[in-house]
């Protein structure tokens, strides 16, 4: 993507927006959903597939907006079947994306016989829904990373996801190697955590070739697109 094919409308299409803290309630979910129909987000996200019925409902007549959760949310630590379960609940709850955390405890003890499993049965429960792996690489090194990486995209999930946004984000090395490892793929990255200034890193990273953002701040993302381009319009 280049700058001047940017605009608000065309930014929004790459923001995943998000309401996920703990104690969020109905009336955050309806204000999320009026948000996201009125710039046109890519999806909407909640911290699971409680709220998903109330999003679709919100949502309906939208239907390029993905009504997207989270899956073992934050920590990924659930068994594989119950991750599979938990996906066909969310899909038959109105998900059509759905991120699921990796179990970082089982790929720091090797344990990648656990990440193939959850993986593989996570993109079956997951049917037609997008299906997006989430790493949470600040725990991970690079060679964990990487084996991580080559498993999820050899077994067919649509994104691989650097974070959950609720620990650190990725570094920059973290995100050329992902970028790098999907090229001849089908297989598109990511990126959540991102951190301030929000809109600038957030554009650049689009601009390097990532194809989603997830956060929180979509809003201020959009908004600071126009103020991006007065200070780097002709640096890119």
């Amino acid at each position: 993507m280049k700058l001047e094919e940017l605009t608000p409308e065309t930014l929004a299409r790459k923001i995943d927006f998000s309401i996920l803290p703990k104690n969020t309630t109905e009336s955050d979910i309806l204000r999320g959903c009026e948000l996201t129909r009125k710039y046109r987000f890519a999806a909407f996200y909640t911290s699971s597939s409680f709220w998903s019925p109330i999003v679709k409902r919100e949502l309906q007549g939208f239907d390029d907006i993905e009504i997207g959760t989270g899956l073992a949310f934050p920590f990924g630590s659930a068994t594989p079947d119950a991750k599979a379960f938990e996906t066909a609940e969310a899909v038959r709850r109105g998900c059509t994306a759905v991120d699921l955390v990796m179990n970082v405890g089982a790929a720091k003890s090797g344990r990648w016989d656990v990440i193939e499993e959850e993986v593989r049965l996570f993109v079956d429960a997951a049917g037609d829904a997008v299906t997006k792996y989430i790493f949470d690489v600040c725990f991970l090194s690079e060679e964990e990373l990487q084996t991580a990486a080559e498993i999820a995209i050899r077994t067919g999930v649509n994104f691989v996801k650097t974070s959950t946004g609720q620990f650190d984000g990725p570094t920059l090395k973290q995100v050329i190697m992902l970028l790098e490892m999907c090229v001849g793929t089908s297989a598109k990255l990511k990126v959540a955590g991102i951190k301030e200034p929000r809109p600038s890193n957030a554009i650049s990273l689009l601009l390097a070739g990532v194809e989603r953002i997830g956060t929180r701040a979509g809003v201020e993302i959009v908004e600071g697109l126009a103020d991006f381009k007065k200070v780097f319009g002709n640096t890119f």
